[in-house]
């Protein structure tokens, strides 16, 4: 099976309404859908980047919304939102219903018109997905590959597993960095030049996952 990274761009027109209002030059430029449901009116949990205020005033806009609830949280707002419909429209929603692939969180809403998803299925179906959705609104394929059931972790040595922990341990990764390399080097009882390696690889075998699964 196959996961592909698709992105959308929608027309004024068709954009949903809060999708509209990103765009609209305010304090919230993005949002992360992560869990919705099959029916129009099930709570929605999505991720902003603004504070609650920015966030409420935004949903406040939506004619379709019946409820919600933020939350504050890792430097944005979570909001819980149920919606008496869905404001998309019928020919993206049919599209959608009708293939025979699954889709996986998040769906991220930007300040561009642009809408990044993505899909799992067989090569086939998902061929046959994007054709029609392109048909509807203007759809390219960002990125192909394998799906695996849960992503791979990091490969780290216990000792590389040590340097990460000691380094965040004595400021190495804070925004304005506290600890330095040597700093790590006296956690770990080491030669400066052993922590640096240490840290490197660790660093390279994390973000090497990282980009792998995103």
């Amino acid at each position: 099976m196959r996961q592909v990274t698709f992105e959308a761009t929608y027309p004024p027109d068709a954009a949903h309404p809060l999708h509209r209002r990103l765009a609209a030059d305010g304090p919230v430029t993005r949002a992360d859908l992560l869990i919705w449901g099959p029916t129009a009116d099930v709570t929605t949990l999505t991720w902003f980047d603004a504070g609650p205020a920015a966030v409420r005033e935004v949903l406040d806009a939506v004619d379709s919304t019946t409820e919600v609830q933020l939350v504050a949280a890792d430097s944005g707002t979570y909001a819980f939102v149920r919606q008496s419909t869905y404001e998309l429209p019928d020919a993206v929603l049919d599209v959608v219903a009708d293939s025979r692939v699954a889709f996986v969180p998040p769906v991220t809403f930007r300040a561009s018109g642009t809408a990044r998803f993505e899909a799992v299925g067989e090569s086939e179906a998902l061929s046959e997905f994007y054709g029609e959705l392109d048909a509807v609104v203007d759809t390219d394929v960002v990125r192909v590959r394998e799906f695996r059931r849960w992503p791979e972790p990091a490969r780290l040595t216990d000792r590389q597993r040590e340097a990460l922990e000691a380094a965040v341990a004595v400021g190495y990764y804070d925004i304005e960095r506290s600890g330095s390399v040597a700093d790590v080097a006296g956690e770990l009882d080491c030669a400066r030049s052993t922590a640096g390696e240490l840290l490197r690889r660790a660093e390279s075998a994390v973000l090497t996952a990282f980009v792998g699964d995103s």
